[in-house]
């Protein structure tokens, strides 16, 4: 279920520059539409709970700490964010993301009118994406060099929030999280990925990289949200599924192919990790002829 409201916020010009006079000249609408998730919308794992626009405006707004997690779009405007316990300052410079978390403590402090908007959510999902590196409470503020990709995933939201459509929903903002986690070109994690298949140790990835040892595993877990060598088996495990689908070789080729000599460890590793062994997944967990791009 949903209940919208609409208002106006009328603001007079005071003579200042032109990006303030618009912000403060024009009438812009402040609205909100609110959802109550019923218990099968829940169990999507990640459901929305109220989107909208508004201004805010200039000077220090009371500090507090949502019971959801909140991401608010500043579309126009600057000026700082206070994030956490110790009310560390953060600066705002549209356009810019702000990520709120449940329980804890932050104040807007806009030094223009801020346009913005925002969204809350909540959902067993966010303990996954959390994991993943989209939810990280030490980055509360992002900047965008190109916004439109952000502008056009929280249109969207806003168009099917008040639709009735859980899936419609909980994929829009799926869609919104990931546009608002801009994707590094060519990440330590991709490049780590593309060497997976080489036997080497941790130590050999990160001088291939040109990281330490410590540089590798900050940034994978940053960017993928898990270590090197869980990175590096899932990336083996993936292409010996690509392989068993689409090549006509044995389990042994296919345990050299992706870096095990020993074919009999490599179908014990698949059969832990993907429920089957190597054959079972060749006669039923796949789909025949060329698929993939590995």
């Amino acid at each position: 279920m949903s209940a919208h409201r609409q208002f106006d916020t009328r603001c007079e010009a005071t003579g200042m520059d032109s990006a303030e006079y618009f912000l403060d000249s024009c009438v812009m609408p402040n609205w909100a539409t609110y959802l109550t998730p019923g218990p099968a919308e829940q169990q999507l794992g990640l459901f929305c709970l109220g989107v909208g626009e508004q201004v805010n405006p200039r000077g220090p707004s009371p500090e507090r700490a949502l019971g959801c997690h909140a991401l608010v779009w500043v579309k126009e405007g600057r000026g700082h964010l206070l994030h956490g316990p110790d009310r560390q300052v953060h600066e705002v410079q549209a356009p810019a993301m702000l990520w709120l978390y449940p329980g804890v403590l932050h104040g807007y402090r806009p030094a223009t009118k801020w346009r913005q908007h925002w969204v809350l959510f909540a959902g067993t999902a966010t303990t996954g994406l959390a994991a993943l590196g989209h939810l990280d409470p030490s980055r509360p503020v992002s900047r965008y060099a190109d916004p439109r990709p952000v502008d056009r995933a929280f249109s969207r939201l806003h168009r099917v929030a008040s639709a009735h459509n859980a899936v419609q929903t909980a994929g829009a903002l799926y869609d919104l999280l990931g546009a608002a986690v801009p994707t590094p070109v060519q990440g330590v994690a991709e490049r780590l990925a593309a060497l997976a298949c080489v036997v080497a140790s941790v130590q050999d990835y990160a001088a291939e990289l040109g990281l330490t040892v410590k540089e590798l595993r900050e940034e994978v877990r940053r960017e993928a949200g898990v270590t090197p060598q869980e990175l590096v088996l899932r990336t083996r495990l993936s292409t010996a599924k690509a392989l068993l689908a689409e090549e006509e070789l044995s389990v042994a080729a296919v345990a050299r192919r992706v870096g095990y000599e020993d074919p009999a460890y490599f179908s014990r590793l698949f059969a832990a990790r993907t429920g089957e062994s190597p054959r079972a997944f060749r006669r039923s967990g796949s789909f025949p002829g060329p698929i993939s791009s590995f």
